[in-house]
């Protein structure tokens, strides 16, 4: 299983971004797929998870509404919208994916993923 990430970019405060996830080598359907994020000096943390079936989603606190996952699955790809940026919204973002559909409360733990892509860079200017 091959994850691209792609998507990221310059944005001004309180611009947004689509970032997108695309899955090649398995089908997605049978995926969780989530989104970590690391800013320099600062740990890897969770933003959100989408699970295979069902499609049900867990968010981090700190998204607020501003960012929404979605997924594709005849696409292979899951989308990550940000809006409403701030400058502490900068960071690499990855996409991880994990077989099947781990309960909500493991989702956000970065150690469940198998699979991880190479992130793409978001910068927030102020």
């Amino acid at each position: 299983v091959q994850l691209q990430a792609s998507g990221g970019g310059l944005v001004q405060t309180g611009g947004s971004l689509r970032l997108s996830c695309q899955i090649s080598g398995r089908t997605l359907s049978g995926y969780t797929v989530a989104w970590f994020r690391q800013a320099p000096g600062k740990e890897r943390e969770f933003v959100v998870a989408v699970r295979g079936p069902g499609h049900s989603t867990r968010y981090a606190n700190f998204v607020k509404g501003r960012f929404s996952v979605s997924r594709d699955n005849a696409k292979n790809t899951v989308y990550l919208q940000m809006n409403n940026l701030e400058p502490e919204d900068a960071a690499v973002y990855q996409c991880a994916a994990v077989p099947g559909s781990p309960i909500t409360s493991r989702a956000s733990s970065s150690e469940i993923y198998d699979y991880w892509g190479q992130g793409t860079q978001v910068t927030v200017s102020s």
